[in-house]
């Protein structure tokens, strides 16, 4: 059985978020501050974290950075800070997701379900040699591993950058919609609202390169198409 952590000082968000999971059929955890999330983390039975921002003591940037080191379990950030660069940050630090606060819970659950169906596939994958790595120009990417060489030098990825990047390979040449891509991805049905895709898109354009369009080019109206 999955074991989520919630790591958030909200106690009406730990007990509404609780309440939905454990009907859902997960096991759940809690911790109101960071330094009880690194101790929970620590144990390392936990599946997936739900991760607050601004929590007492340690905060859940250095929370995530923290369990980045040892471990690359889905993180989904809850936050109340919605614009892009606080986005970024959390993304470029290793999470996986990124939800604005207030949000539904049944979105929380969708979320949560998505993002393990995707690590436990990736998990599925290890040792199919014959399909574990794709190569196109100078980059190599090692799906088991979960991590891109460019030109031999290693770069880490998250679970949803290496899913954009593994799509884009597999295709070079080929345009991809916002729809396309958020819903293989993420593993969901793709929501018109949500900007996570262009966050996303934007840290993975930074990890391969300082020109934003050298691998993954804008298609203006259309969606992302990746150079050959």
């Amino acid at each position: 059985m999955d074991r989520i952590l919630i790591a958030d000082d909200e106690a009406e968000i730990r007990s509404l978020l609780r309440l939905y999971l454990e009907n859902e059929g997960y096991a759940v955890a809690e911790a109101a501050d960071g330094n009880e999330a690194l101790k929970q983390l620590a144990g390392g039975d936990i599946s997936l974290c739900l991760l607050d921002i601004m929590m007492p003591g340690i905060d859940g940037y250095h929370v995530l950075k923290a369990m980045r080191q040892k471990s690359n379990i889905p993180v989904i950030i809850i936050s109340a800070k919605d614009t892009d660069p606080e986005k970024i940050l959390g993304l470029d630090l290793g999470a996986d997701d990124y939800m604005v606060k207030p949000f539904s819970p049944l979105e929380a659950v969708a979320r949560v379900r998505s993002n393990l169906r995707r690590y436990h596939a990736l998990k599925g994958d290890a040792g199919n040699e014959t399909t574990s790595r794709l190569t196109l120009r100078d980059l190599t990417l090692d799906r088991d591993a979960c991590i891109l060489y460019k030109g031999g030098e290693p770069i880490e990825l998250t679970s949803i950058e290496l899913k954009m990047l593994e799509l884009f390979m597999e295709h070079p040449g080929r345009v991809f919609t916002k729809q396309k891509i958020y819903e293989y991805a993420w593993g969901d049905s793709y929501v018109v609202a949500d900007n996570n895709i262009m966050v996303a898109i934007s840290k993975l354009r930074a990890k391969l390169s300082e020109d934003p369009g050298e691998y993954i080019r804008t298609i203006r109206g259309l969606g992302y198409r990746m150079e050959k």
